[in-house]
């Protein structure tokens, strides 16, 4: 079977796994979103003869599968069914609750099966891998546990199951509920029936306890509530970091050669998943994502900001081709690292400050951020003023030129107009005009180099005729108002030279990989937002439901779409395309006073 995006997501914010529509594992890193992926089959393009890193279990005469969310939780289950009518229940999840006062998430994958109907025969197939698929680890089996062990990693399987039938991989005849336990090496000291029963329903009461304090629009709740628990998955607790996705190298489009490493923090996309997480009232997310920018200012010690970082923070990303994994359905190279983290972008300084803004604001937060955070980030607007009418990679990361982009000016204005409105909250009267100078300074100039009156829109660039999607941003950061004629010009050029069929390219322009393929979700996303501002809602709410039947059957996003087929293409879930159904929908949903 050909791998595909239909994909389910489990994770505690520690680990993670995607399974596929039959229940397999096939892509899960331990022990922390960026470490090794020990099942990693969405990658290797095995023959049927040569199959390896995935945990399958594989229902004689399978015929069909569904799956589904158990309601507002992370925990995910799969129903397989047979030829002569058997059929099996898996449910999958990674025990996330609260404990002796904090979170507990181990790097635990759980898994309990039970049979449904029927006679139903199973075939557990247990092949994990080690360094990235480049080797297999050792088998130790135990009384009811595998240890599994090759250099620097140790994991361990515990079941109820035969054993001999787990690791001789026999046809099992299922009569019983059944529960296997991967994860660290750690003895389980207790019934693993109990374990995971209790495990499930704590874990079940964490996340529908969370998604209960969201506060969701009237419509479109179901989609925005999925986005929010993909949102929350994606952060690395331990640090606050937020990474892009859970995936490497899934490309962008078929034999594109851009296959790219998202497991890593992007300081401009975390900003924006914050942002969609504070508009639902999440805000613990923000907070640690705060600790985590502050944690990486200070160890910069006064040097540039990196556009990426590892989620403990890591400077080096170095980037490097495996030979060891062909990539999806053999479409290679599979990279780790990534060397964006050498480039310059000059947005990264606004995004600090913007993602600070709500803790300056929000009284539910336990320690506001006052006048000394407020001095802190007034570092980050020197660099603004300092780098806004320079020269950088851009939002696209274009690895071989370098443009003043007007996004990443626009970004940089707008780190420094928050500092005068948070100068102004903050009574700093003094400071309130040094920033607002400032402001309107950037301002006019950039408004004088980015708009191209001659073909109606703001362009990619200071005084240049390519345009990309990222403009459509100006509204939503203030620079414009929505019935401003530029942007709604804007809206209108980009609409007529980067919309194909009911989605949006980011550009069009030949970049280092040729012309862009497939179109990108967030700029579908985008465009949607700019519609309706600019008073274009019914055609947004139709592009808006469009899109969410581009997500697969469990509510997920990748990065790209093909425009023609509809097929997901890139690294997956996406932060930023899950983002966009929550903007999206809170912006065009009536409101619950209107509804009832």
């Amino acid at each position: 079977m050909p791998a595909n995006l239909d994909l389910g997501l489990i994770g505690n914010c520690q680990v993670s796994t995607l399974i596929d529509e039959r229940g397999r594992y096939v892509w899960s890193c331990l022990p922390r979103l960026d470490g090794d992926p020990v099942f990693c089959s969405l990658l290797r393009n095995d023959s049927a003869t040569d199959e390896t890193g995935f945990f399958a279990v594989e229902l004689e005469g399978y015929t069909e599968s569904s799956q589904q969310y158990l309601r507002n939780t992370a925990i995910l289950e799969t129903i397989l069914t047979a030829a002569d009518g058997s059929a099996i229940r898996i449910v999958d999840f990674c025990p996330r609750f609260r404990q002796f006062g904090r979170n507990y998430r181990p790097v635990m994958t759980v898994r309990t099966m039970e049979a449904l109907a029927g006679h139903a025969v199973i075939r557990v197939r247990l092949r994990p891998t080690a360094d990235y698929g480049a080797s297999f680890p050792e088998r130790l089996p135990g009384s009811n546990h595998i240890r599994f062990t090759s250099p620097g990693m140790s994991w361990r399987f515990s079941t109820d199951m035969s054993l001999t039938s787990v690791l001789e991989e026999r046809p099992y005849v299922l009569r019983s509920k059944i529960t296997f336990v991967f994860g660290a090496d750690e003895p389980v000291t207790e019934s693993l029936t109990s374990l995971s029963s209790r495990f499930l329903e704590e874990t079940r009461r964490y996340w529908q306890d969370w998604t209960r304090e969201l506060a969701v629009p009237f419509e479109w709740q179901a989609p925005v509530i999925r986005a929010a628990v993909t949102l929350k998955l994606c952060s690395y607790e331990d640090s606050g970091a937020v990474i892009a996705a859970m995936t490497t190298s899934l490309p962008e489009a078929a034999n594109s050669g851009r296959n790219w490493d998202y497991r890593y923090c992007w300081l401009r996309d975390s900003y924006f998943t914050i942002q969609a997480l504070n508009r639902l009232g999440a805000t613990r997310t923000m907070e640690g994502y705060l600790n985590y920018i502050g944690n990486v200012v200070v160890a910069s010690h006064g040097n540039a900001l990196q556009p990426v970082y590892g989620i403990s923070g890591e400077t080096d990303l170095t980037e490097r081709i495996l030979k060891t994994l062909p990539g999806y359905r053999g479409m290679g190279p599979v990279r780790i690292g990534n060397q964006a983290f050498t480039q310059l972008q000059h947005d990264v300084y606004g995004a600090v400050v913007l993602a600070s803004m709500q803790a300056f604001y929000d009284q539910r937060l336990s320690t506001p951020a006052g006048i000394p955070q407020f001095q802190e980030l007034e570092q980050a607007g020197e660099r603004c003023f300092e780098l806004y009418d320079k020269p950088d990679a851009g939002i696209w990361e274009y690895r071989g030129r370098a443009r003043v982009h007007t996004f990443s000016s626009v970004m940089c204005w707008a780190g420094v107009d928050r500092l005068a409105r948070l100068a102004r909250h903050l009574a700093l009267n003094e400071r309130v005009d040094y920033w607002q100078t400032r402001a309107d300074q950037m301002r006019e100039r950039i408004m004088a180099a980015a708009w191209d009156a001659t073909l109606g829109t703001f362009t990619e660039a200071w005084n240049a005729q390519p345009v990309d999607a990222s403009v459509l941003l100006l509204g939503e950061l203030d620079f414009v108002t929505a019935d401003d004629p530029k942007f709604i010009s804007t809206v209108d050029y980009l609409g007529r030279q980067l919309r194909r069929d009911r989605y949006l390219m980011r550009y069009v322009a030949h970049d280092d990989f040729g012309a862009p393929e497939n179109a990108f979700n967030i700029c579908t996303f985008w465009y949607i937002n700019a519609l309706a501002a600019i008073g274009r809602k019914e055609e947004a709410r139709q592009l808006f439901n469009n899109m969410l039947q581009r997500c697969n059957k469990l509510g997920l996003l990748s990065e790209d779409l093909d425009p023609v087929t509809g097929e997901q293409w890139g690294n997956y879930p996406q932060t930023y395309s899950m983002v966009g159904i929550i903007n999206a929908a809170m912006r065009l949903s009536c409101s619950w006073e209107a509804a009832l």
